[in-house]
């Protein structure tokens, strides 16, 4: 399988317990760890949108759009707004 190196961004406590986990030899190294989270959470969205769409079908079909407007306010993680980016 093809791979591609990409910049991934963490909280500094993210990463030092990344780097815990390899120098306790729990992990090979921080790539493995955030590849392995990675199939970890895409299974999860697959499987909560399925479980999603059955509970839809048994409930009385699709969200109306007032019902996607609450859901998506609910679920959606708040922006930090300049907190995350380094000082220039």
């Amino acid at each position: 399988m093809a791979t591609t190196k990409v910049t991934v961004t963490l909280d500094e406590e993210q990463l030092a317990a990344i780097r815990q986990l390899v120098s306790s030899g729990k992990v090979d190294n921080v790539s493995q760890f955030v590849k392995h989270a990675v199939t970890v959470s895409l299974a999860d969205v697959v499987g909560w949108g399925a479980m999603l769409r059955q509970a839809l079908e048994q409930t009385g079909g699709p969200l109306t759009r007032k019902e996607r407007t609450w859901a998506d306010s609910v679920l959606r993680p708040q922006h930090r707004r300049g907190r995350d980016r380094k000082a220039a």
